[in-house]
């Protein structure tokens, strides 16, 4: 553990406590098992909300579909804002006790609405006709499922980044290595926690009942409270300080605010504000409109006697314009993405198509329809090694050289498994309803068509393959192109494209239900058997389609990759590398 002086050669926010017997490895089963926990009890729920709310709280499917992509959007938004408030003023700590309690609330809120029956609207014995929901009904429903979203969002914006606080020894040569393995057994334990919510919590909630299956989660979300704050003690807890964000938002402000000025046709440093120690002298000509955000009109007033900014909303430093830049470019390569989420995220759909379904595994034993995600974790989970430990030497020693795809290559690769994966769902919908009107089944939505649910493991295995080759490669690409300073930022691109893709989602949804329902019935019905969601998910394979035409557009304009280009140059060095040009 460093002292205090130790502390103050670091650029890095100063401990509250400089207790030796802080922090460390004694201190990560505690916030693992808070993710854990968290991610047990949340990812639980999602799988099996649909049919929750079409059969207790009546909706129909577009509209518990809605209610599912908001509270996926909001649980994707809300770490970005926590990890701003966190880092602004709250400090990480706060942040994740904040969000553990109202999670908790959200999840006691959310089981009132099934073991009390005032909580619910009424519905008969078999769930085929309900009463519509009250005013105070929905409220409580949506209540809770907000209290879970925000709290989520407050234990994810954090966790990660305090456990590295505990580890993080920047005079132990070690470190790097030490954060590494953290890195890895976080993820590694989220994946699991994934694993579980959708396969035990769902059979409970499936065979055990909805009081039951809601039960659980409330006590693993009491647990992964606990387990937080039990070692509050020997937590290293660092106080909050300016927010990136907030530099980024300067630069804007500052920019617009000197909108009038001229730019000078031959830049010098004298002309632009340097932060102490920056490489950087002069802006880069690119948007080129920021860079009045940085330049000094008078020194007198616009600096003070330290040559610091008298006004940081006026005047800016070179290093935050370029920051702003290069997240800028990247953008439109990312927001690529977020049509192969919106793929994804059809996965409460299939939740239903494969609840119509054979899902017999033996006679004695059938997959519950909500674990059938789990099959796109273990997509990810086993295509990663292969790909790095089995595909990549194969071809190396097939071509005798170093073989490896660009970073575009494989964002490009995974937005064509994501495009299939919707031509491969309308194939086997199309089959299915076929199947279900032959037996007689157009009026009986349950009803079980003689069709094996296997059928739709081809979604969750290309949709794991998207993730795994877009989801990763673009969370490389924004770490590669963005500066080190915008780390935290660049782990954050991901999440909020996700955001993003849920209210895209949530669109899409929402007009093809009000469009095709003016015809007769909906496309996307509460019938399966009577709707054409085969039409849906080949209006999303198109949609897609015209998504890589931008993607390659933005690829072309973007030009090399920095990432890919350092590769080739050291394996260039080395004589055994054999290039795949992305750009």
């Amino acid at each position: 553990m460093e002292t205090p002086s130790d502390e103050n050669n670091k650029i890095r926010e100063p401990f509250l406590s400089s207790s030796p017997s802080k922090g460390g490895f004694g201190t990560l089963p505690f916030i693992l098992a808070t993710e854990a926990f968290e991610r047990v009890a949340t990812l639980g729920l999602s799988p099996n909300m649909i049919v929750y709310l079409r059969r207790e709280f009546g909706m129909e499917t577009a509209k518990a579909a809605n209610v599912i992509f908001f509270c996926s959007a909001a649980t994707n938004f809300t770490p970005i804002i926590g990890a701003f408030i966190a880092d602004s003023y709250m400090g990480k700590y706060r942040m994740i006790g904040f969000g553990s309690v109202l999670c908790f609330l959200g999840m006691i809120l959310l089981w009132s609405t099934a073991i009390i029956p005032q909580a619910r609207p009424y519905c008969d014995q078999f769930n085929t006709t309900c009463e519509a929901p009250t005013t105070p009904q929905l409220l409580l429903l949506y209540c809770s499922l907000g209290l879970i979203s925000i709290g989520a969002g407050g234990i994810r914006s954090s966790c990660m980044a305090f456990g590295a606080d505990q580890l993080d020894k920047r005079n132990n040569p070690e470190n790097t290595k030490t954060l590494q393995s953290f890195f890895g057994w976080y993820y590694a334990t989220v994946t699991f926690s994934a694993l579980i919510a959708v396969t035990s919590i769902v059979y409970f909630q499936d065979n055990l009942g909805w009081g039951m299956g809601f039960g659980i989660p409330v006590m693993l979300m009491f647990g992964s409270a606990v387990s937080f704050f039990l070692a509050s003690s020997f937590y290293i807890k660092l106080k909050a300080k300016t927010s990136l964000l907030t530099g980024l938002a300067q630069v804007l402000v500052a920019s617009f605010r000197n909108r009038h000025i001229e730019l000078p046709s031959h830049a010098t440093n004298e002309v632009y504000h340097i932060r102490k120690g920056s490489m950087l002298q002069v802006p880069s000509e690119k948007l080129r409109f920021l860079n009045k955000a940085c330049v000094i009109k008078d020194p007198q007033e616009d600096l003070t006697s330290n040559g610091d900014a008298s006004n940081p909303w006026n005047l800016c430093t070179v290093d935050q314009v370029e920051d702003l830049k290069a997240l800028i470019r990247v953008m439109p390569l990312c927001s690529a993405g977020i049509m192969m989420s919106v793929n994804v995220y059809q996965g409460s759909f299939m939740v239903i198509q494969a609840g119509t379904m054979d899902r017999h595994v033996t006679p004695n034993f059938e997959i519950p329809a909500g674990s059938f995600s789990m099959f796109m974790m273990i997509s990810i989970v086993v295509w990663i090694p292969f790909y790095d430990r089995i595909a990549l030497p194969l071809a190396s020693k097939i071509k005798g050289k170093s073989v490896r795809l660009g970073l575009k290559q494989r964002m490009g690769i995974g937005l064509l498994c994501s495009c299939a994966s919707m031509v491969a769902s309308a194939i086997v919908e199309y089959t299915r309803r076929k199947i279900a009107i032959e037996e007689g089944l157009s009026d009986e939505p349950p009803a079980v068509v003689h069709m094996s649910a296997l059928w739709i493991l081809p979604f969750y295995i290309l949709g794991g393959l998207a993730e795994a080759f877009n989801g990763i490669g673009q969370i490389e690409f924004c770490y590669s192109e963005l500066p080190k300073t915008m780390s935290t930022i660049a782990a954050n691109i991901y999440g909020f494209g996700t955001f993003i893709s849920n209210l895209v989602a949530s669109f899409i949804t929402s007009m093809v239900n009000n469009v095709t329902k003016r015809g007769g019935e909906s496309w996307i019905s509460s019938n399966m058997n009577k709707g054409h969601y085969d039409y849906y998910y080949c209006l999303l394979a198109g949609l897609s389609m015209l998504n890589f035409m931008y993607f390659l557009a933005c690829c072309k304009a973007y030009g090399p990759c920095h990432g890919d280009n350092k590769n080739q140059a050291e394996k260039s060095k080395k004589g055994d590398y054999e290039s795949i040009d992305d750009s």
